[in-house]
């Protein structure tokens, strides 16, 4: 199994975490300077790679110091992409325009550095979608915790894309992500848990950990109608591909 989506600078346990996953890959995400050098950090780990961007939320007075740091580091081994990036308006609407310009540099130096990139877009959806075809992005993207429609993720497809699905696909009540989970092949899904946040049924109530994307995984192959065993195997390749994955686990 593949955790593609956690921030483990988040547990005061977390070797105790590490070690419930076994030999199972996670892929631990920074959100600004701060968490981008505990990634560099936590790497050093062999069943752990990261990312390193710097999430709209966290754009401050600091963000050229933090986008410098990320692009000297963008190359360091084991960091295999640029993320957490990209647009929110939930809570920051204030900031539209600089959040667009911090989004756009960071896929800018993506594509110098043929690096993917993992995107959170939250009520932004269109604006997302904008600028991947105003820049003509080329590189490998994942969209995590995928929330917007079945037409939005079609259009999507254009890009070399992967969507992160989660938790939320256990809630009672989530209809719209199971259809389209039921609809798009099973060669575009990516497990995923953005623990310590959105733990999936049984466990809601509780702090997520990577290990619950086995949870995440057995939804998928209820909706699909196939063995869980196939959902971990083709999941975890799409991974692999996605991310470039080279470790010497499998």
């Amino acid at each position: 199994m593949i955790d593609t989506h956690c921030h483990l600078d988040e547990y005061d346990n977390l070797d105790e975490i590490i070690n419930h996953m076994k030999d199972n890959v996670m892929i631990t995400s920074g959100v600004d300077m701060k968490t981008n050098k505990f990634v560099l950090e936590v790497v050093k780990h062999p069943t752990i790679y990261g990312t390193i961007g710097l999430h709209p939320e966290n754009v401050n007075d600091n963000y050229e110091e933090e986008l410098r740091f990320i692009e000297e580091h963008i190359n360091d081994e084991k960091i295999v992409g640029i993320g957490e990036i990209g647009l929110d308006y939930h809570y920051t609407k204030e900031n539209i325009e600089l959040q667009k310009e911090i989004f756009k540099r960071q896929l800018i130096l993506a594509q110098k550095c043929h690096k993917m990139v993992v995107i959170h877009s939250r009520d932004s959806i269109l604006d997302t979608y904008t600028i991947l075809k105003e820049l003509k992005f080329k590189e490998k993207v994942v969209l995590h915790c995928y929330s917007s429609s079945l037409e939005m993720a079609k259009r999507f497809l254009e890009f070399p894309i992967m969507f992160g699905i989660g938790g939320v696909l256990t809630f009672k009540n989530e209809k719209k992500l199971k259809e389209i989970v039921k609809v798009l092949p099973l060669e575009y899904l990516l497990l995923e848990t953005d623990s310590p946040y959105l733990t999936p049924e049984p466990f809601r109530g509780k702090k997520n950990e990577p290990y619950n994307i086995y949870y995440v995984a057995c939804k998928i192959a209820e909706i699909k109608g196939i063995k869980v065993e196939e959902v971990l195997k083709i999941t975890t390749e799409n991974a692999k591909r996605q991310f470039d994955l080279k470790p010497n686990l499998w």
